[in-house]
């Protein structure tokens, strides 16, 4: 039994893989998901503006290793971990963000 699960409408069902990346483009009625720093109600398109916006809220960057960007907060235990290419910017480490950062940053759905 191999697939992806797949959680839509509050329902979780398991796909094969052809279904899956045909869901991961058009299921979703053609949306992507985009970050958005709700101050600004800016749209983060690169890792240059993060990390403007992590800067201006304490975070700093953790060069400890040289596959990741990374930054930590010295007054928590929080360290955010994302892809060197931004290209490889997905919503988990967008929600990672959100969570990590509450009431400054939120997760849309962008028509495409």
């Amino acid at each position: 039994m191999s697939g992806v699960w797949v959680f839509k409408n509050g329902v979780v069902r398991l796909v094969d893989g052809a279904e899956a990346m045909e869901g991961g483009r058009h299921g979703s009625g053609g949306r992507r998901k985009v970050l958005v720093h709700t101050a600004s109600n800016e749209i983060i398109t690169s890792y240059a503006v993060l990390e403007r916006k992590l800067s201006s809220l304490g975070w700093e960057r953790y060069y400890d290793d040289p596959d990741l960007l990374q930054y930590h907060k010295r007054s928590t235990v929080h360290l955010i971990s994302l892809p060197m290419d931004f290209n490889r910017f997905k919503s988990m480490h967008m929600y990672d963000i959100v969570v990590k950062n509450k009431n400054s940053f939120e997760v849309r759905d962008m028509m495409m």
